[in-house]
Order: C-alpha cells, then structure tokens, then sequence
C-alpha cells in the first residue's frame, strides 16, 4: 500500500505529463504484478462500490479522534475531502503493514462489504493503525470509491506501453473492459495487457469489444468550412443522437453490449440481445441505443415518425426524448412495463468487425457500404441504420442542422470518407467532427452556494440557481430553484462570488449557505424535460455557466414560463 499511496503523491504533486508517465513507470517497474493490476485499475478510472456506508466512517474516525461531531464537520468543510479530514484527524501511526496494494484489497478492504456496523467499527480502527496518514488517505478513498487522481486513461496506457516497447493501440485494446465493475484485477491478467503480441489473440477476444473512435468539437463559423474542410462530398454526415453511445459484440453465439464508458450493459438492455438470431458471429457494430417507438400495428419505417391528426396532442413515434431513455436507466428492475414504455432500438453507424475480421483500419466510406448490407439484412426493427445527411453546400447542412432540436437530436456527425476507425480522440488515422447546435440558455440567480472540494475546499464554487415564477409586480412573485452548477467562470470570478456569498449569507444549512439574491448568471444546459421530482417541475441536463451577468439586475432573470416554453 505504501508504494501506491508513494505514486499517488507523486501525480497528486504534478500536471505535467511526462513526470506523470514518469512515476508510473517508476512504479510498475518495481511493482508485483498483483499490485500493478489493481494499480491500473485505478488509474484507468476503476470505481468498486463502496465498502464501508460514509456514516460509519464518520462515527469510527470521531470514535479514534474524540471529537465532538461539530468539529468534525467543521473539519470536513474546511478541508473538503472526506479521507483527507480522516487522515489529518487520526493519530499519527507507523506504517506497520508491509503489504501491497492486492493484499490489502482482495484480503483487508473488500470483505468489509456487508458488514454490519459494529463489526466494521470494530474492524476499521485495526487497518488505520497500520498505515502512515499519506497511505490512510489512499486507503479510504479506495474505500468509499472516491480515488482520483488526475490521470487519464491514455496516460496509463502510454506508461504501460514504453515499459515492453508495444504500440499502444495494442494497450488500449487490451485495457477495455479492464475497469468494468464485474472485473476483479490479477496478476495474470496485468501480465496479459503488457504481453508480446499474439497472432492468436484477436481469436481470443471473447465479449470484449473495441476502444471507441471519439470525434473532435467544431466550433468555427460555417462560413469557414470549406476553407477546414472542403466540399461536403468528402464527408459522410449523420445526426448526432442523444442517446447512449455502444457496441455490439456477437461472438460465440451470443450478444455483448458495451457503453462507451466501457461498462457491459447487456442486462440493462434484453431485447438488444435478441440480434443474436440475426447477426452473425464476428460482427462488431458501433452505434447509438435510442427509445424508438412506432405506432401500434405498423411496421418500423421512419426514425422521425410525426402523428397525423387535427395539431391536438398526440403520441410521437420514431426517436423519442434522451428523458425517457434516462427515466429507464435510472431503474434498477427492468418491468414489462418500462420494457414496454420504453423500447430501445439501436442506431448504427459504424462497422468494426466482420466475420471475425478486424475492420477498423479499412476506410469508413467501405465499412458504411457494408454496415449497410448487414442491417439491410437484419429484419429485427431493434437494429437500425443511422441515415446520411445530404446537402448541396454547408449552408445548406447548416439550415437543416436547425431542425435538430425538432427531431431531437444534437446537432450532426461529420465523417471523413477515408478515416480509419481510430482510438480516442486521435486525428492520426482520420477524423470525426461533432457539430452540435448551441446550448439552451437561461439568465438565472443564484440563492444557494456550497464550497467545493480537493482544491477549491476553502471557496464557495458549487450553485443552486433559480428563476422568478411568476411576472414583475406580482405580489406573489417568488424565486422557484431549478438547477446546479459548479463550472463555467475562471478562478478569479469564483474568488469574487466567493466574498460576496460570505457577505450576503443569510442563513446556514450544514455546509449549505443561503444567501440574499444579488447575482445573476446565464446558465447553458443540454436538455429540459418535465419532471415531477424538482420543485420547479423541470430538470436540465449538463448545467453550466456561461457568463456572470453584472448588467443585468435580478429582478429581471428569466421566469419559470420561459423555461416552460423551451419544453416545446
């Protein structure tokens, strides 16, 4: 453990990338392989559950320390991170415990899940004693889940590649599935990630699919595009779905369906599995899972089905909203009902595989052609063709890029003809833009304020914002909170709303600050939808602040009709 919580500190201590692949290679060098599997488990974003309820760290470390719980919490809001205010309040202990990082893991910390309360609290204070306050920090962020560090996935895998000298497209084939929650790290299997390449091991795949190609944000005006990108005849384009980004693995008879976060998802979605009668073995699709939704009694044909009717309200078919999509993830029993409600189908638009055959470096204009042939051949509606998008000019794709919002969707994908099926966020093989639509937008004010964490512990950063229900004059009128956000001004705004949510709190809720309303912000999001768990009636998608509004007082922040009307 110690070693471990010896690189943490060294890539806690940086932001350079070459002395972060630096110590990693210092410590995979040295370390067990046992312990450099759970090592990368970490670094490439693992998150195991959480081993021990954050209540019962909290009554065990004010148990050690003898603090009273005001002081405690006091602490914890000064300090801003649960195992750093455990670490710093501990008594000051040796590093009594020799064991690595596997050890302490798979035999210390994982069985203490399930334990009843009196046992762990029992249990907890034993570990601490053996670890210094550097390694206790480590240790309880592996316990409640919260262990980052500031590395990216790529840096990982280019740290293990220049250990054995391999490509580190090869790594980060490897690598996927690593972090998936029903894997458990060993030995062996760190061993195989940085293993000589095998003529065999494509056969050997199993389940596991491929890294995902991801595309670059297009920002620039279209009246710029021909001068980045030349004619639009060199490019596929598609819509951008506002659905869940995955692959389809069918191997060995069966189907695999992977979230781009890398996490298997095949329960979450059954009748995704039902393509195994339909594809064939070594078939490996890319595209986007949707709820998708065709009238009653019709065959599937249109992805933007509109009703008929007078103009009253009726059902839409085709694509439907990323709200209902989100409705059915957040539920943990899949009922006939939500299976009934909501339908998904999935979207595709790439081809990485083909009758076990890798795909990926062929360009995308011949796997398109062949996509096509496959799903053209799969009468199962649950698999779909992502339809091109054609135009004569980009300001022509540019006016029918307006319609996105209508038809739910994003914005549009831009493909290069030729482009290889890259790994990440790469232009070494081609190139993948996204062009999306601008944010919602809204002028809010902000009535609650948070301090932040890690680094930003000792500042109010994290917002509650809100809008006035009801119009000017209105005796009635009143602030309605509808959204969060922590991101969006630069260091020294966030200095400045700092002092003023000190000066202007009116009362105090735990680490929560109610403060007089002052400050107007406009805030960017996503997405809207109706939603009767907000106060509001409305939740957004990824809020965020744009700009600090100090020319617009607060009496004249947008209403929560305006937000209603943006539902539409």
């Amino acid at each position: 453990m110690k070693a471990f919580a010896t690189l943490y500190s060294r890539l806690d201590a940086t932001t350079s990338s070459n002395a972060k692949l630096a110590a990693m290679r210092d410590y995979f060098r040295e370390a067990d392989p046992a312990d450099a599997a759970w090592a990368v488990y970490f670094l490439a974003g693992g998150r195991p559950r959480q081993l021990v309820p954050t209540r019962v760290l909290r009554e065990t470390a004010m148990q050690a320390s003898g603090l009273p719980e005001w002081l405690f919490e006091e602490s914890y809001q000064a300090v801003g991170d649960m195992a750093e205010t455990i670490s710093l309040l501990m008594p000051e202990a040796e590093h009594s415990s020799d064991d690595g990082l596997a050890v302490w893991m798979q035999d210390k910390l994982l069985p203490l899940r399930g334990l009843p309360p009196e046992e762990l609290a029992a249990r907890l204070p034993a570990l601490w004693a053996q670890l210094d306050r550097l390694s206790l920090m480590v240790c309880i962020k592996l316990i409640t889940g919260a262990f980052r560090v500031g590395v990216s996935k790529l840096l990982v895998t280019r740290a293990l590649a220049s250990l054995v000298d391999l490509d580190p497209k090869r790594v980060a084939q490897r690598l996927v599935g690593y972090t998936d929650l029903s894997h458990r790290p060993s030995a062996e299997g760190y061993l195989g990630l940085i293993a000589d390449e095998s003529e065999h091991e494509h056969a050997q795949r199993g389940g596991q699919p491929y890294p995902f190609f991801l595309a670059h944000p297009l920002q620039a005006p279209v009246e710029e595009f021909d001068m980045l990108l030349g004619a639009p005849e060199n490019w596929l384009i598609e819509w951008k779905w506002d659905g869940i980004r995955a692959q389809l693995v069918k191997r060995d008879g069966q189907i695999w369906v992977w979230s781009r976060g890398e996490e298997l998802v095949s329960e979450r979605f059954p009748e995704l599995c039902e393509l195994a009668s339909w594809l064939p073995d070594g078939t490996v699709i890319d595209g986007e899972i949707l709820v998708w939704k065709h009238a009653p009694g019709e065959p599937a044909t249109e992805l933007f089905e509109q009703p008929e009717g007078d103009g009253e309200a009726t059902e839409r078919f085709g694509v439907q909203p990323f709200a209902l999509l989100q409705q059915r993830i957040g539920r943990k029993n899949l009922t006939a009902k939500v299976l009934q409600d909501a339908p998904v189908a999935v979207l595709a638009y790439d081809l990485l595989e083909w009758q076990g055959d890798d795909w990926r470096q062929r360009e995308h204009r011949d796997r398109r052609q062949q996509l096509e042939t496959v799903v053209g051949n799969c009468p199962n509606p649950r698999l779909m063709l992502s339809p091109l998008v054609t135009g004569s000019d980009w300001a022509d794709l540019a006016r029918q890029r307006e319609a996105s919002r209508a038809l739910g969707v994003e914005g549009m994908m831009i493909k290069a003809r030729a482009a290889q099926y890259g790994v990440g966020r790469t232009k070494d093989v081609g190139v993948w833009w996204k062009w999306k639509i601008d944010p919602y937008s809204i002028d809010a004010v902000l009535i609650y304020a948070q301090r932040g964490h890690g680094r930003r512990a000792s500042l109010y950063t994290d917002y509650t914002f809100a809008v006035w229900d009801g119009e000017p004059g209105d005796p009635e009128r009143k602030l309605v909170p509808f959204a969060k956000a922590y991101s969006g001004l630069t260091d020294e705004e966030m200095r400045k709303v700092d002092a003023i949510v000190r000066k202007t709190t009116v009362e105090k809720f735990g680490p929560v600050r109610s403060v007089t309303p002052t400050l107007v912000f406009e805030l960017g999001f996503e997405g809207i939808a109706a939603s009767s768990r907000h106060k509001s009636g409305i939740a957004v998608r990824f809020p965020r602040m744009l700009r600090w509004r100090l020319d617009k007082p607060v009496d004249e922040a947008d209403t929560l009709e305006t937000l209603k009307e943006l539902l539409g």
